[in-house]
């Protein structure tokens, strides 16, 4: 089972990656808008949120299967992130 502290650390570098790469993204093209980008990082501030509060869930049965669950969500989460970065 992944300890909770690895797994709330896995989740904060892969959104704060994300966040830093639109924000370049931002500082490499200054004469593009920056609605779309902005709405990429409130969506990362979302998924954080969302995946903490999953994470500190204090009543769950099977905990292993339930940390799986979550760290798969991280990957897909991320993904999708990246290829709205990736559209811009």
């Amino acid at each position: 089972m992944a300890n909770v502290r690895n797994l709330k650390r896995d989740v904060n570098y892969v959104i704060g990656d994300i966040i830093e790469a639109v924000y370049i993204w931002e500082l490499t093209n200054p004469e593009k808008d920056t609605k779309d980008s902005q709405a990429i990082v409130d969506s990362a501030i979302t998924d954080f949120d969302e995946l903490m509060v999953k994470i500190n869930a204090k009543k769950v049965e099977d905990k292993k299967a339930h940390f799986k669950a979550i760290n798969k969500e991280v990957e897909e989460r991320g993904r999708k992130l990246i290829d709205r970065i990736n559209s811009l």
